[in-house]
């Protein structure tokens, strides 16, 4: 699983418009709800405060989650492999996402 930081201007600065600090792909960290403290990968945005998580466990590809941009931390990394494949067909498996989540987990835990 390829894992890269966000670029300069993604993620970070301007407020007013804050769906703008998110990209499909990125790992963001749940703060509030059922699942608080737990991590999720962007599958969605519909505007510039909903955005549509997939997790490991509960919210699947059939069924993701619908969040307030408010409620989320974005971190600074994107799972390439899986915003490539968002980009060109959107057919993810639930097995992709979750080997992503827990490649990132992996690697988090090692720093």
């Amino acid at each position: 699983m390829r894992f890269s930081r966000q670029r300069n201007g993604v993620g970070c600065g301007d407020q007013s418009n804050a769906g703008d600090r998110f990209v499909l792909g990125q790992i963001v960290q749940v703060l509030r709800g059922t699942c608080a403290g737990e991590y999720a990968i962007i599958i969605r945005k519909d505007n510039s405060r909903t955005l549509w998580l997939v997790n490991k466990d509960r919210f699947t590809i059939d069924h993701p989650k619908q969040k307030n941009v408010k409620h989320v931390q974005p971190t600074n990394w994107i799972a390439e492999d899986i915003l490539e494949i968002l980009q060109k067909n959107g057919r993810l498996t639930d097995a992709m996402l979750r080997y992503a989540l827990n490649q990132y987990l992996l690697q988090r835990k090692g720093e």
